[in-house]
């Protein structure tokens, strides 16, 4: 009986990913661990409130709104 033909083996060879992802995984977990024990950033005090102008294009400040 050939690899192919074997319904358990071939299930067995589908359940583990290649070694390459097995990699990425392992890297993508050691990156989330460190960014759960990294500090907060700090607060900004005195910042302008609202959406922020770099991200939605557009600066507002009193009412009066430009785009540059």
């Amino acid at each position: 009986m050939s690899m192919a033909e074997d319904p358990a083996r071939s299930t067995e060879q589908r359940t583990q990913p290649p070694p390459a992802a097995q990699r990425a995984l392992a890297e993508a977990e050691a990156r989330r661990r460190a960014a759960a024990q990294a500090p907060a950033p700090p607060q900004e005090l005195g910042g302008r409130g609202g959406p922020d102008p770099a991200r939605y294009g557009d600066w507002e400040v009193k009412g009066i709104a430009s785009d540059f």
